[in-house]
């Protein structure tokens, strides 16, 4: 699969009319994963699984289909991921407005955000890449000239390690993230996630309007749908509340442990018959869980199309709006000169069964 996605991801142009360009990475152990320039996009990740190389996470074949979805297949999302409420914020008196792309909201950093970019390769080896990209002042309607840059790196025990780092002259608001949807059955497969198990370490998540937007507070898990704090199938509560009847599922935020930030594992998903599974960690202060709930016609890598629920996306955070809810219990999303934003996260595959 990784040998013919290089050629049909570039048999026509990017964005800005050139090829994209793409990288694989390989371990001791055989796994290989495979990023593009455009996006900083993780495209394929392929772990050796009982006598078979699994594709575990969902990607597209071409440039066209690249262009044309909206389900941000593995790019990398900036300047600020998730949602900023009608487009706009303040800080210290003065008020920015963003460019809107879903609705009267801010959606990924605006309809041009970085996840459309194309990243410089800055340095590059046999398991690790490195990719940097600059935002001008003004670029979505966010403040400060920006540079960024996210590496990513494969050790040989099956973790994928990104790295992200950005800095800008002015105070701006920085979320950056990976949007990668995982299917530890195959991405391919067939199958949807409802069965895969996960356990997420946060006793509070962040209840929505039906537009993903933030009611105001966050609300403790106990005794609700949201309660993931023993593992439990995505199955188990699916639909069982209102705020999951809003968006057809599982798609939201939840702040994280404190211990997280010193190495504890922030959210495990095991595949439903016991083969495979992911340990996430980060530094980030929350993660969105999404169940795939709006995948239905994405393009898949087979010609295809990926249904509803085929794929779950663990995606390390701050908390959506977090330009306008400067009291919420988590550092602070504005980035200032002379500062540096740095975070990482880890998704660490294990094998369960031989």
């Amino acid at each position: 699969m990784t040998n013919s996605l290089f050629e049909t991801m570039t048999q026509s142009p990017a964005y800005d009319g050139q090829q994209a360009k793409l990288i694989e990475l390989t371990n001791a152990g055989g796994m290989q994963v495979v990023f593009m320039d455009i996006g900083a996009t993780w495209l394929s990740c392929i772990v050796p699984v009982t006598g078979e190389m699994r594709e575990v996470l969902l990607g597209l074949r071409t440039m066209e289909d690249f262009k044309q979805h909206g389900s941000f297949l593995g790019v990398t999302v900036g300047r600020y991921a998730n949602r900023i409420a009608n487009s706009q914020y303040s800080w210290q008196g003065e008020t920015y407005h963003l460019n809107g792309n879903q609705g009267a909201h801010c959606l990924h950093g605006g309809k041009d955000g970085w996840s459309h970019r194309r990243w410089d390769i800055v340095a590059q080896s046999k398991q690790k890449v490195e990719f940097s990209i600059f935002s001008a002042d003004g670029d979505q309607g966010f403040p400060g000239n920006a540079t960024a840059s996210v590496a990513y790196e494969l050790t040989d025990d099956n973790q994928v390690v990104i790295s992200y780092k950005a800095s800008t002259d002015k105070a701006t608001p920085l979320n950056l993230t990976n949007h990668a949807y995982f299917n530890l059955l195959g991405a391919e497969s067939g199958a949807d996630i409802l069965d895969h198990k996960l356990q997420v370490n946060a006793d509070y998540y962040l209840p929505t309007t039906s537009e993903g937007i933030p009611l105001g507070e966050l609300a403790s898990v106990e005794n609700t749908s949201f309660d993931f704090r023993t593992a439990k199938t995505v199955r188990e509560d699916l639909l069982a509340d209102e705020q999951q009847k809003n968006c057809k599922g599982y798609d939201h935020s939840f702040l994280l442990d404190d211990s997280c930030k010193t190495g504890q594992t922030v959210a495990t998903v095991e595949a439903p018959d016991g083969s495979l599974s992911m340990d996430v960690f980060t530094d980030k202060p929350a993660i969105q869980f999404y169940g795939g709930n709006f995948l239905e016609g994405t393009p898949n890598r087979t010609g295809g199309i990926y249904k509803q629920y085929q794929g779950l996306a663990l995606e390390t955070q701050f908390l959506p709006d977090s330009p306008n809810q400067a009291d919420w219990p988590q550092e602070s999303c504005m980035t200032l000169p002379g500062e540096e934003y740095a975070f990482t996260t880890v998704y660490k595959f294990n094998v369960l069964a031989s």
